[in-house]
C-alpha cells in the first residue's frame, strides 16, 4: 500500500536520487519548487507526510507549515534545514512540526523519518505541552480580534484534534483548560451566528452550508462519470469522524472538507435540507405533500429523502440508469442484511445511504444508566463510536466498495453537544418539545444570553405555521426547560447528548471524499 510523500524544495531537481531511492521502498513521491506550490497541493490532494525545505524564496518552510497546519492540522511535517539553531527550532515546534532533517540530508535519514512518522506519529508530552499552551494563546487572540466564520471552523478542527490527542495522554492535564477554551470559542461562535446566519444563507460567500453538500460535492464526481456512494451518519460529530478517519485512512485516501449544518440542527430540518438541497422554507414551498407539520416525529419527517434527493439530482440534469439507489440504516438487522447484499448495489452508479447508530448511542446514553455509565464522558464516546465502527457493517460495506473503485462521500446532517446548564423558557403549551430548539407561540426566554430568539423565522429561511409561532435556538451547553419541575428536568437531562441548537459541535460538520488506495 503506497504511502504519498510530497517534498517541497526549491532544489527539487537536484534531490531526484533520493527520491527515486524513495520509490523503490514503496512511497510515493511527489516534488515541488515552493512553499506555495506546497500548499496548493495539500488543499487539493491527500497526503501521508510533507517534507519542507526551511530556506525557499517567497514562501519559507515555516510559513508554509503554518498554512498546511491550518488545513490539516493532523497532516505531519518534517522540516528540512541548514541551520540547528535553538531559536529555528523553537519556532518550528511552536508551529507543530513533526520533525526536523538538517542539510545534507542521505537517503537513509529520510527512509527513516518516513517510517518513524507514518508507522507511528506521536510527539513528546513536552512538544505537545508547548503546542497546547501557544495554540491556545493563539485562539484567544483570535476570538479577541472578532474571528470569522473560516477562523471558527479551523479552530473547531484543531480543538477537535486536541482533544483526540488527550485521549491518548491524559496525563498531561489540559482537559480542564480544553474544555474551557471550548466554551469561550462556543459563545463567540453563537455570537457570529446571530450577526452572519442571514448572510451566509442568502448570499455567496459563507461557509458551504447543508443545502450546498450534495451539489458542491457529489455532484461534480457524479459529472465525471465517477461510480459514488454518498453516506449520511446521523449525529457524527467533527471528532468523531477524525476518529474515524484513523480508521480509514489504511485504505483511503482522505480529502476533508467542511459544511455548517442550518438551523435548527435537529434531523427534520438538516438531513432534509441535504437531500433536497434547499433550505426547509424552500422544501415547505416546493414540496408541501412532503414537508410534515409534527417536527417532534423525526422518523415521520424524514420519510421522503430518497425522493427529495432525486428531485435534487433531476433538478441539476442528472439521471441514472438504473436509478440511484437509497439505502437506510436504523438497526443491527437492517445494517447485516445490507451488508449481506451488498454486490447487487454496484450494478448502480449512485448509491446514498443513512446509518443512525451514533445517533441511537446518544439517545440510548440518555434514556439507559448502563449506558450512560458505559460512555461518561466525550472521550468515551468517541471510543465506543470509533469501536463500532471498526467492527460495523458499515466498516465492511465501504471496503466493498472501495474494492469496485467507488468514490466515497462521507458527512453527517448534524452534530451533539453535551449540555449542562438549564435556561428557562415561556411558551404555549404546544411549542415543540426539544431541549435545543423551541417552535411555538408566545415565547420568552428568561435570559437573552441563553439562547437567539427568532420572532419571522422565514427571515432565516425556516417555514412556521402560524404568523404568531417564533422559533429559539439553545447556545453553548444550555437547555430549555419550563419553570414547572425545572430542577427535576434539570438532574434529568444534564450531562445529556442533545441536538437542535447552536454550537460548535452540533453545526461544524466534516464532509469527507475517500477515494480508494
Amino acid at each position: 500500500m503506497s504511502r504519498r510523500v510530497l517534498w517541497a524544495d526549491d532544489e527539487i531537481d537536484l534531490l531526484r536520487p533520493h527520491i527515486l531511492i524513495l520509490e523503490k521502498q514503496g512511497y510515493e513521491v511527489v516534488g515541488v519548487c515552493s512553499g506555495m506550490d506546497a500548499l496548493e497541493r495539500v488543499r487539493a490532494e491527500s497526503w501521508d507526510l510533507v517534507l519542507l525545505d526551511e530556506m525557499m524564496p517567497g514562501m519559507t518552510g515555516l510559513d508554509a507549515l503554518v498554512e498546511i497546519k491550518k488545513h490539516d492540522p493532523g497532516l505531519p511535517c518534517v522540516m528540512v534545514t541548514k541551520s540547528e539553531s535553538e531559536s529555528l527550532m523553537d519556532q518550528a515546534i511552536g508551529r507543530q512540526i513533526d520533525d526536523y532533517l538538517t542539510k545534507p540530508v542521505n537517503p537513509s535519514q529520510i527512509i527513516a523519518v518516513c517510517k518513524r512518522i507514518m508507522e507511528r506519529t506521536q510527539l513528546t508530552g513536552r512538544k505537545l505541552s508547548e503546542s497546547y499552551m501557544q495554540g491556545l494563546a493563539q485562539m484567544s487572540r483570535t476570538l479577541s480580534m472578532g474571528a470569522s466564520w473560516a477562523e471558527f471552523q479551523a479552530m473547531h478542527q484543531q480543538l477537535c484534534a486536541w482533544e483526540l490527542e488527550l485521549d491518548e495522554r491524559p496525563d498531561l492535564g489540559f482537559d480542564q483548560t480544553l474544555a474551557a477554551q471550548r466554551k469561550e470559542c462556543n459563545r463567540e461562535f453563537a455570537r457570529l451566528v446571530e450577526r452572519e446566519y442571514r448572510e451566509w444563507i442568502h448570499q455567496p460567500g459563507g461557509p458551504m452550508m447543508s443545502p450546498a453538500v450534495v451539489k458542491n460535492v457529489v455532484m461534480p464526481l457524479l459529472r465525471e462519470q465517477r461510480p459514488v456512494l454518498f453516506c449520511v451518519i446521523d449525529c457524527m460529530r467533527m471528532d468523531h469522524w477524525m476518529v474515524l478517519e484513523k480508521t480509514l485512512r489504511e485504505k483511503f485516501r482522505v480529502r476533508r472538507e467542511v459544511q455548517f449544518a442550518i438551523l435548527p440542527t435537529a434531523t427534520p430540518y438538516a438531513r432534509n435540507a441535504i437531500f433536497a438541497g434547499m433550505y426547509p422554507l424552500d422544501i415547505a414551498k416546493a414540496h408541501p405533500e412532503m414537508w410534515e407539520r409534527n417536527m417532534d416525529d423525526e422518523g415521520n419527517t424524514n420519510r421522503h429523502e430518497r425522493q427529495f434527493l432525486d428531485h435534487q439530482l433531476k433538478l441539476n440534469g442528472l439521471e441514472f440508469k438504473p436509478a440511484h439507489k437509497y439505502i437506510k440504516v436504523i438497526d443491527l438487522a437492517e445494517a447485516n442484511d445490507t451488508l449481506k447484499k451488498v454486490e447487487n448495489l454496484f450494478n448502480h452508479q449512485f448509491v446514498s445511504m443513512v446509518w443512525n447508530f451514533v445517533d441511537i448511542l446518544a439517545h440510548s446514553r440518555n434514556q439507559n444508566d448502563i449506558v450512560r455509565e458505559m460512555v461518561p464522558d466525550e472521550a468515551a464516546y468517541r471510543s465506543v463510536v470509533s469501536s463500532w465502527f471498526r467492527h460495523s457493517a458499515l466498516n465492511q460495506i465501504l471496503e466493498a466498495f472501495r474494492e469496485k473503485g467507488y468514490t466515497i462521500v462521507i458527512t453527517s446532517d448534524h452534530g451533539s453537544v453535551r449540555v449542562q446548564r438549564g435556561a428557562r423558557i415561556f411558551s404555549d403549551r404546544e411549542a415543540t418539545r426539544g431541549l435545543r430548539w423551541k417552535l411555538g407561540r408566545n415565547m420568552r426566554l428568561e435570559e437573552d444570553r441563553t439562547g437567539i430568539f427568532l420572532d419571522k423565522p422565514e427571515t432565516w429561511r425556516l417555514p412556521h405555521g402560524k404568523p404568531s409561532e417564533t422559533m429559539a435556538f439553545a447556545v453553548e451547553d444550555y437547555m430549555f426547560l419550563y419553570g414547572n419541575n425545572y430542577n427535576h428536568y434539570l438532574g434529568q437531562f444534564k450531562d445529556s447528548f442533545q441536538h437542535g441548537g447552536l454550537s460548535m459541535e452540533e453545526v461544524i460538520l466534516p464532509v469527507a471524499v475517500l477515494e480508494p488506495r
